[in-house]
């Protein structure tokens, strides 16, 4: 018999099945260029990793496709074509075969190439949003439904701005921002898929958005923000991170207690860095934070448990 290709895993299967829906409505709100984009991370991600096994006669991971479409999915629409290839292998290379592969990397692989194309490429992360359609299932006709991006057109940075913004429009997801991070309820649905087949830690999700909404309620009570609570879990990236970026099995904390740690320690962190730093990338410093300190995280438990 033949070496396998892919290395067997059913919960990262499960992943991107829960993708999938969010993928499609990603491509029917901003158009075609967003399928384009997954598809080309996914490839490069696969090839990369292929590279590195192919030596040692391992099979590719599962894994890897979940962060090249992952990647793919938190990245503007019109985001240049060479920055997806740029980051995602950074992602591939820096944040996971540079650790020696799947298991032993300590950051989540998409968030440590987007936050690398982030700090280098700032202006094509940061400013240049596509609008979403005028009515969802337009994408499916276009390539770009927005050829021309459109600056600090975010829900969060609108409302940080004074403008309106639809909050039916910011649960449904038919708002400008990074493709698949839009469409909340389709995001809580995809949730409710994972913890219902034990893919996704239950406790880290919500501690995570528990944190964020208690500490972006004591801001807006206390006039230190404008962004309120609502606004907090729906016109960003915080549900969609929560949901697929921090629990990540490999990076995040084994032991029960220490995820809840976790997930508030993520969620505070999302809310202070959003509303005081320079960089509106809350979520995704929050989580690579978080990453460093999970082993100590889980190892204060395990000295807990002990005494």
């Amino acid at each position: 018999m033949g070496k396998r290709l892919f290395m067997k895993q059913p919960n990262m299967r499960k992943v991107i099945y829960s993708l999938l829906p969010i993928l499609v409505f990603s491509v029917g709100n901003f158009g075609l260029r967003v399928l384009f984009v997954a598809a080309l991370a996914v490839s490069v991600a696969f090839i990369i990793e292929f590279l590195f096994e192919a030596r040692k006669g391992k099979p590719v991971s599962e894994a890897v496709l979940v962060t090249g479409l992952l990647y793919g999915l938190i990245l503007p629409p019109a985001v240049p074509i060479w920055i997806v290839v740029v980051g995602i292998v950074f992602a591939v290379v820096f944040g996971k075969m540079a650790f020696g592969g799947f298991g032993r990397n300590i950051f989540n692989p998409a968030m440590v190439g987007r936050a690398f194309v982030y700090i280098s490429f700032p202006v094509a992360l940061t400013v240049q949003w596509t609008q979403a359609a005028r009515f969802w299932g337009e994408g499916f006709t276009r390539w770009l439904v927005f050829p021309q991006p459109v600056s600090g057109a975010t829900p969060i940075e609108m409302i940080r701005y004074g403008e309106a913004v639809s909050r039916v429009d910011m649960f449904i997801g038919t708002i400008a921002g990074s493709a698949g991070e839009t469409a909340k309820w389709l995001i809580i649905a995809c949730a409710v898929y994972l913890v219902i087949t034990k893919t996704a830690s239950f406790k880290i999700i919500v501690s995570t958005i528990f944190a964020a909404f208690v500490i972006s309620s004591l801001l807006f009570i206390f006039r230190l923000s404008v962004i309120d609570p609502f606004a907090t879990l729906t016109g960003g990236s915080l549900l969609f991170g929560a949901v697929f970026m921090a629990t990540d099995p490999v990076s995040a904390p084994r032991r029960e207690r220490a995820k809840v740690y976790y997930g508030i320690l993520i969620g505070s962190l999302t809310v202070i860095i959003g509303t005081f730093s320079l960089f509106g990338a809350g979520l995704m410093f929050s989580i690579l934070i978080a990453n460093t300190f999970a082993p100590l995280i889980d190892h204060l438990e395990t000295w807990r448990m002990k005494k």
